[in-house]
This record gives structure tokens, sequence and C-alpha cells, in this order.
């Protein structure tokens, strides 16, 4: 697949999932629509060698994998979820002439840039049929209903020197100037118009608000791809269709776990279960499935701080990854980055074999890093395990940047760890 291709799937794919449930659903259709037969874990597993699975849990997170008869599995984990305003189970606020809702904010968020931004509203939803069943469905409002407007200058003179954001009171997204506005009518409206008609009661809600802006190229050369969410469905999408694209024989598996972004202890993160019951279900036999972690690789991908040009002293100046040149290895030494000198050695190797650049990451001494499932994960299966990265800029913000070139370079050294 070239540059381009890839690059315009990548667009569609951030546009179109706005919460970890639609990447989930997403990725469920791209599986399935390149051969993966689709298992549930409250069944009996019969795989057959040479075919392809995939399962998902809590329709947020969700693993994809070959079934050759060879074991030495590229793994590929990333993670579904992103920093946002999360809507609170009783969100409707009437006071001051206009309806507004009330958001908790879910990770670590960057809550200036959410101000004067066109959001909608988007997430799961759970209520009671007619015939008494507890059902689930999945809802995108898409229409731009919500803004948190800045408080001006003139009401706010230290505005531009010492910002700081109330998160219970200051990004209560404003919706309307109804007074009428019923929030259980709103949600049945989406659903009746996704033809969900047979709602009895409304039992609970995940929803999210988010950026109605699309991601785009940006730059004099489009140099750039601006979008909310690349933390870290870049990655995402990257595993995606590395795992798509390798022969049926070679053995290699994606994961997308959610709730990264808080800890990633739950039941779908990488803290919980969900990848060690599939392997192990995979290899009932418990030598085999040890011969399959003790040759196997699990690449962490997840964003990487990318220097920024006007932030230069935020670095560590030999350790200062540039946007469009290639992956980042991520190092730390007191492991809240899983690399170590074997697991580096083998992506150096292939990305040179290949042609492709990489860099290294390391922070500042005196200052912390973000940690990613590559410890998480390593510390559950005693796997072997390689934090890797795309350069970002604007981590956790709601619009964030990356370079063009950098994750279609990253999806060809995957394809080669197969190779």
């Amino acid at each position: 697949m070239n540059k381009e291709d890839f690059n315009e799937g990548l667009i569609g794919f951030l546009d179109a999932s706005p919460t970890p449930f639609h990447a989930t659903a997403n990725m469920s259709a791209m599986f399935s629509n390149a051969g993966f037969i689709k298992l549930n874990e409250e069944e009996k597993w019969e795989l057959e060698l040479g075919k392809k699975y995939y399962v998902a849990r809590n329709d947020s997170s969700i693993i994809a994998f070959t079934y050759p008869k060879a074991k030495n599995y590229t793994m590929v984990g990333s993670h579904t979820d992103s920093p946002n305003l999360k809507l609170k189970p009783n969100p409707v606020i009437k006071e001051h002439g206009v309806v507004k809702f009330g958001v908790e904010s879910y990770g670590g968020l960057l809550l200036n840039p959410w101000f004067d931004r066109d959001l909608s509203l988007a997430g799961r939803v759970s209520y009671l049929d007619s015939k008494g069943e507890i059902k689930d469905t999945l809802i995108n409002v898409e229409k731009s209903i919500a803004i948190i407007p800045s408080l001006a200058i003139h009401l706010d003179d230290k505005a531009n020197k010492e910002r700081t954001v109330n998160k219970q009171t200051d990004v209560c997204p404003v919706m309307t100037t109804n007074d009428d506005f019923e929030f259980d009518e709103f949600i049945k409206w989406q659903l009746s118009k996704q033809d969900v008609l047979d709602v009895k009661e409304l039992y609970a809600n995940e929803l999210s608000f988010y950026d109605t802006q699309k991601a785009l190229h940006v730059g004099l050369n489009d140099d750039f791809i601006a979008s909310a969410r690349l933390d870290n469905l870049l990655s995402c999408y990257v595993g995606m269709l590395s795992v798509c694209s390798v022969e049926d024989d070679k053995p290699m598996l994606f994961i997308a776990s959610d709730h990264e972004e808080v800890g990633s202890d739950s039941t779908s993160g990488a803290g919980g279960s969900f990848l060690e019951n599939t392997l192990r279900r995979m290899y009932s036999d418990y030598d085999e499935y040890m011969n399959m972690i003790s040759t196997s690789i699990m690449i962490s991908a997840d964003n990487a701080h990318a220097i920024h040009p006007n932030y230069s002293d935020k670095h560590d100046k030999n350790h200062s990854p540039y946007v469009n040149k290639g992956s980042v290895i991520k190092v730390n030494a007191n492991q809240r980055y899983a690399s170590n000198s074997t697991t580096i050695s083998r992506f150096i190797h292939v990305a040179k074999k290949l042609g492709e650049p990489y860099q290294e990451f390391v922070t500042r001494s005196d200052m912390g890093c973000g940690s990613t499932i590559g410890p998480i994960t390593a510390t559950r299966l005693g796997i072997d395990t390689l934090d890797v990265g795309l350069p970002t800029f604007a981590m956790h913000s709601i619009r964030e940047l990356c370079g063009s070139d950098d994750a279609h370079s990253l999806y060809k050294i995957l394809i080669g760890f197969s190779e």
C-alpha cells in the first residue's frame, strides 16, 4: 500500500471513530472484510490452523490474530481511548438562560483547547426494550450541538498570563436556550434516527464529547495530519492494517485495549486479562503457551513527543524526535517504557534492512514521562517488549498533529517483522 492510500484510509478511520466503541466497531468491520473469523468469548473456540480470527471485549477492545503452525508471534499493542470530556449520568444543568451539560475529564486532558470548538456527542447507550431485555447500541449525533465559550478578555484581564481551568465549573458545554429540553427524549430521538424504536426505558450511557472538525492534511506540502484522537488511533490504524496485510502463514497478533489513558486497570484494559485469556485459549497446553511467549515479541505502539520547535528546552537535546523523521524507540531507565537492548536491536535491524528511518526518545532526566501498555503487558505475560511511537505535537489536546510520513513507515517496519 502506498503512502497516499494509507493516509487517506487513516483520515477516514479517524473521522469515523469518535469513541473507543466506534473505533472497535470499525476495526471489527475491517477484520471481517479481510477474512478474519469472529470469535465470542462466551462460546467454545475451535481454532483451525491457517485461519485468522478476531474477538472484542466490552465493545471497546479488540484482538485480531493469524493462526499458523509457527508460534513466534509479532504482537502489536495500542489503545482505543483518548482524553476527552465524558457526560455525567445526570448531565443536564439549566441556569442563566441556557441548558448545559455536566462533564467529567477523562485522562490527562489538555483543557484549554476545548474552548470555542464545535462539539458533538457519541458513545454507547444501554436501554430496556419491550421484551424486558437490556440492549446496547452506539450513537453518534454528528451534528455540532454544543460549545464551551471562552470568558471574554474584558472580564479576565489575566487570561493571557495565568489561565487556569476548573474542571467542575469552567468546561460545561452549552447546548441550547430551550428550557424544555429533556435529555432522555433527546437520546431516544437519536436512537430513532438509527431505527432503534423499541426503547421502553433508558438505563445508562457512556457518552463523550468530541470536536466535529474533520481530520485533514496541513502544511505547505501536506507535511502534517491534524486530527483529534491521534493518540492513539494512529497506532490502532497502523496495527490493524499490519495484521490484515501479512500472509496467513505468518504469526501476527494485534491488540487495541481501552482505558490506557486512565491506567489500564479494567476488564478491557491492558492491565486486565483480555490478552492473556485469548493467548491461553489459542494454546491450552502450557508448554506450547510458554514456547509461544518466549519466542514472540510485543511491540507497544503509542505516540511519542516530537521536539516542539517553540519549546525545545523541554527535550533532551540528544534524544529529541523530529516529525517525519521516522518511528521513535522509547527508552526509560525506570521501566516506564519496556524497551531493552535486545528488543531495540531487533527493531533497528528490521528498520535498517528496509531502509526505514528510526529515532530514539529519552525524556529529560528532570522530567517525568508518560507510560504505555508496554510495561503492563510485559509484566503480565513475561513477553519481550519494545515501546515505539510516532512523533506528535500537542499530545492530549483536542486536536493533535503528526507527520504525514511516519505512520506509513512504521507500518512497513511491522510487516517486516513477519517476513
